[in-house]
């Protein structure tokens, strides 16, 4: 008997589920209840889309049916079958009771759509009701916790699991293995596998895949070789993990074994498998195999496409990767939010806006500009040519944002330098409601370490540890970087030594801070401990202990590091031969170092630069301008470090002009270190006119060029036009730092104006520059000279941390105000306080000494200067030569001079020739004349000096005789002068 339903029965939404077929029932049935939950099981099954799924939940509301546990939990079912999961949370929420299999169902059904957060509330809710749990509910929760990063929550669901005696099943262990993988507790996941008697493979894998996750390549390689041992046949999943794994660790020999493996195991022709080969083999440069793998294939999906775009974008080959992508749209097959991500970066290598912006039209064209990954794309694109605006209007026109695009326009800030208006946007993102993730923390880190903001930075390692983020490799290591550029070292060696997991990144980062801070020894013991762990040096870390090795002492280590690197396969990485040519010419090799750049296979533009720098450092400009020829004649083209290094080096002022037409010729005179170069180079054939034009032509947002114009202008006697340079950049609103004040210090002390220095003072101080010793040094200095001693004293009194410089700066004081006395005690108190006399030390107190007419004291220093282990240099023994004149002791003055190990400067011999006025020995003087005459001839204050000293001893037969001598070389005395300054006169 077949029954057709009438429409008076059921609402009109139900009609649509019976166009496929009426329902039949046996001719006996003719009192069958249309309204029992078996009919309504019924036509649950012939529901086909979610609008009848709608349906049929009004109909099961309006006859009482929505708390029936056994229709809900089929319900529940079709609605994951038909893709309807909110539909499906909506009924769920209508049982009371659930009942493990029902909870079980709702769980999986979440699991299969990706709801991870739903099937956590899900599970916790049955939980609350006090509903029970096996191993398949445990998976799955646990399995939620991964993909959401809960790690509180997965540490409770493991208690439980171990409460309730699920501990050993090896489906729930294997998800926990999993769990802990993903959230860098890899001890923990190690653990597991341990106690599991007998884990399978896909127990294994889990480790294998937690290994990769977090960066530890070499013990995920160990897995894999445990694996084997145990006599497991490597699947599809295991090979999917190790092959990438083998990419990042250049193993290719290994991953060319797993490819044969995959061949014969019949996994070649996997459309997942065949993409990470094509990588592995890109990483190795290998692309005409990338390329044979992917034209092998019968059948493309858009995975194998994107991997072939990336393999060429990877390799920077532009025109290939764009070439794939026209292909791709020729097969009509539809590029994906990957396919975009892969190829938008190839328009940096492109250098060209245009080819990304053309990119960006056909993203429009095909609808996919809504694709959070592929916006991030191209806000990364726009920020790294700098289009800032172009990618602050991508965000701003976003219709939806989440974490990733808030990350996206934190890098466009970092990128781009801005590192306030990075940690605004991190703010802005806060306040959206976002919490910032490990990419977040790792930009905030990054800006926090340029803006050198410590107190910025604890605060954010705070929150990380608040967080749990620390258990993350990328973010452990953001952290050790941070205290590291904030010169916090002890910081740092705490943080490394609390991290769970290193990596070798981790360990290069510490190792290059202690070269930097130079702790050699600190370095060593790193280097030893790295390979006592089992890491392997790498290139980062070669090139990071390597300027280390400086000086003749260190070029066996040196060495040494060299032969690690050729047993390492390194021996042809340009980046390494670049820093063993400074390794070997800062050891004072400059033959090795030559040979190393001869010998170099392929050389690039640092490899030239570094070997111009070692030659100017040594002093040999014939092999700076040899090199730079051959240099332009190989065609490579020169850039701002390399006219850097010429500039110091120009013969003459023709040739420094060159130079600068170059720099203007190719553009790169704009960078702010060359305009410095150029100006310094003006001022050496004494141009300042010149550096006067170069400084205005300038940007002049850079303090470096102020400090240089009035370095320059110092040096050539034009202090007050410095000081006039230092309000200018003032009323600019440029700040000031330690060398602007060191310049501006310098310059008042040639002015030797006191109401100017009691200025900069009052200014020093309101700017905290006063902290700094060598600025104190400076203004210690600079009232000394300008004759207030007292001040002097008080600011010397007054240093919390007093070096060499400034205890001799002190004695010179003292020196100057002729109190030989007070210099001789500061002396003998500086000795007594540990710290060292240098050279300049025991010149302040031989002048004083010289000065004093204190004999006795002033041999007793000389020699105590030679017994500490100082050479005796010019100015010590013109201070001898002085005070032995100036005491009568002439012929031990002139012993001194014949005695030198080198030839006597003009200023000592002129000493010792008035000291033969004062005491009327005009034979001595004659003689000492005579050396000067040899030294410089068209000087005639020698001359003035013998005719004085002839005439106050009466003898004016030779005075005549001298005077004749001058006119016939037709020398004539310099005539004196007075200066009137501020109503002070200076002679």
């Amino acid at each position: 008997m077949i029954i057709h339903l009438p429409c008076l029965l059921f609402p009109k939404l139900v009609q649509p589920l019976f166009r496929y077929a009426p329902l039949q029932f046996p001719s006996s049935s003719h009192s069958f209840n249309l309204r029992t939950p078996n009919f309504f099981l019924g036509l649950l099954k012939r529901c086909r889309n979610s609008q009848e799924l709608k349906a049929m939940k009004s109909v099961l509301i309006v006859h009482g049916f929505c708390r029936n546990e056994l229709l809900l939990a089929e319900f529940v079912g079709s609605c994951f079958d038909l893709g309807a999961p909110c539909l499906a949370l909506l009924a769920f929420q209508n049982i009371k009771n659930p009942n493990l299999f029902c909870q079980n169902l709702m769980l999986k059904g979440l699991n299969d759509c990706i709801f991870f957060e739903e099937l956590l509330l899900v599970y916790l809710k049955c939980r609350a009701l006090g509903c029970t749990s096996n191993d398949f509910t445990f998976s799955l929760a646990i399995k939620a916790c991964s993909a959401l990063g809960a790690f509180e929550i997965g540490k409770e669901i493991h208690c439980i699991v171990l409460r309730t005696g699920y501990g050993g099943n090896v489906v729930t262990q294997t998800a926990l293995v999993d769990f802990y993988g993903k959230n860098g507790l890899m001890g923990n996941a190690r653990a597991l596998i341990d106690e599991m008697p007998n884990p399978d493979l896909v127990s294994w894998n889990a480790l294998l895949a937690g290994y990769s996750l977090n960066g530890l390549d070499h013990e995920a390689l160990e897995i894999f070789r445990e694996i084997q041992v145990m006599g497991l046949m490597p699947n599809m999943s295991t090979l999917a993990s190790i092959i990438p794994l083998c990419t990042r660790l250049g193993c290719i020999l290994i991953g060319k074994s797993l490819h044969g493996l995959a061949v014969k195991c019949g996994y070649f022709s996997n459309g997942f498998l065949v993409p990470a080969l094509i990588s592995m083999y890109a990483s190795d440069a290998d692309l005409s195999t990338a390329r044979t793998l992917f034209d092998s294939l019968v059948k493309m999906n858009v995975i194998v496409w994107n991997a072939m775009i990336n393999a060429y974008t990877q390799n920077k080959k532009v025109y290939e990767a764009s070439e794939m992508f026209r292909q791709m749209l020729r097969a009509s097959m539809q590029p994906d939010s990957v396919t975009f991500v892969s190829i938008i970066p190839s328009c940096e290598n492109y250098c060209s806006i245009c080819y990304g912006e053309s990119l960006h039209a056909c993203l429009i064209k095909l609808g996919a500009i809504t694709q959070v990954s592929v916006l991030t794309a191209l806000l990364s694109m726009y920020s790294k040519f700098g289009h800032i605006n172009s990618a602050l209007f991508l965000f701003d026109e976003m219709s939806k944002r989440n974490l990733l695009s808030w990350n996206a326009l934190v890098s466009v800030y970092v990128n781009n330098e801005l590192w306030g208006e990075s940690l605004v946007a991190v703010h802005d993102m806060q306040l959206a409601g976002y919490t910032p993730d490990d990419i977040s923390v790792v930009s905030i880190l990054s800006a926090c370490s340029r803006l050198e903001d410590a107190l910025l930075g604890k605060s954010t390692h705070a929150f990380i540890v608040r967080r749990g983020l620390e258990r993350n490799l990328n973010v452990s290591n953001a952290l050790l970087a941070f205290y590291s550029d904030c010169c916090q070292l002890s910081s740092s060696f705490k943080l490394f030594q609390s991290m769970v997991t290193k990596n070798v990144v981790s360990w290069n980062t510490l190792i290059s801070r202690c070269v930097y801070s130079g702790h050699v020894e600190k370095t060593a013991i790193l280097v030893q401990e790295m390979q006592i762990e089992g890491i392997k040096l790498d290139l980062v870390t070669l090139i990071s202990i390597l300027p280390a090795c400086t000086g003749c002492e260190s070029l066996g280590q040196g060495m040494a590091i060299h032969g690690y690197a050729i047993r390492s396969g390194f021996e042809y990485e340009v980046s390494l031969v670049n820093s063993l040519i400074n390794m070997y010419c800062d050891c004072g090799d400059l033959d090795s170092g030559r040979f190393l750049f001869e010998v170099m296979p392929e050389r690039s533009l640092v490899s030239w630069n570094s070997l111009m720098t070692c030659y100017r450092h040594y002093n040999s400009p014939n092999d700076v301008l040899l090199l730079f020829a051959q240099m332009i004649n190989e065609d490579q083209r020169p850039n701002h470090i390399s006219l850097l290094n010429l500039l110091p080096v120009c013969c003459t002022q023709l040739q420094g002009k060159s130079i600068h037409a170059f720099a203007v010729r190719t553009g790169i005179v704009e960078e702010t270190s060359l305009l410095t170069s150029l100006i310094f180079m003006y001022a050496r054939f004494e141009n300042i006119n010149l550096c006067q034009l170069v400084f205005h032509m300038a940007q002049k947002g850079d303090i470096s060029l102020w400090n240089a114009i009035m370095s320059v202008h110092i040096h050539s006697n034009n202090s007050r036009r410095a000081v006039v340079h230092f309000s200018d950049l003032l009323l600019m609103g440029l700040k000031p730092d330690n060398i602007t004040v060191l310049s501006l210090i310098s310059a008042c002390a040639e002015l030797n104006n006191l109401t100017l220095t009691d200025s900069i003072m009052a200014y020093v101080i309101s700017m905290g520059f006063d902290k700094d010793v060598t600025v104190n040094n400076a203004l210690i200095n600079l009232y000394a000279r300008c004759g207030n001693l007292f001040i002097a004293e008080k600011l010397f009194d007054n240093l919390l941390e007093k070096d060499a410089v400034s205890w001799s700066i002190m004695i010179n004081g003292y020196g100057l105000h002729g109190d030989a006395e007070a210099a001789l005690k500061l002396f003998s108190r500086m000795q007594v306080s540990g710290v060292r006399p240098y050279s300049f030390t025991y010149s302040s107190v031989l002048s004083a000494c010289s000065h004093a007419g204190l004999v006795d004291q002033g041999l007793m220093i000389f020699n105590s200067m030679v017994v500490a282990g100082i050479p005796p240099r010019t100015e010590h023994y013109a201070c001898m030569v002085d005070l032995l004149g100036r005491s009568g002791n002439l012929a031990e003055g002139y012993e001194i001079v014949n005695r030198l190990p080198f030839k006597p400067s003009v200023s000592m011999l002129q000493s010792l020739l008035g000291a033969c006025r004062m005491h009327s020995n005009a034979n001595l003087g004659d003689k000492i004349v005579q050396i000067l005459m040899e030294i410089d001839p068209q000087n005639p204050e020698p001359y003035v000096m013998l005719h004085n000293i002839y005439a106050e001893a009466g003898n004016w037969k030779d005075a005549s005789r001298v005077r004749s001598y001058m006119e016939g070389k037709q020398l004539k005395k310099i005539p004196g002068f007075s200066l009137l300054v501020q109503n002070e006169h200076h002679d």
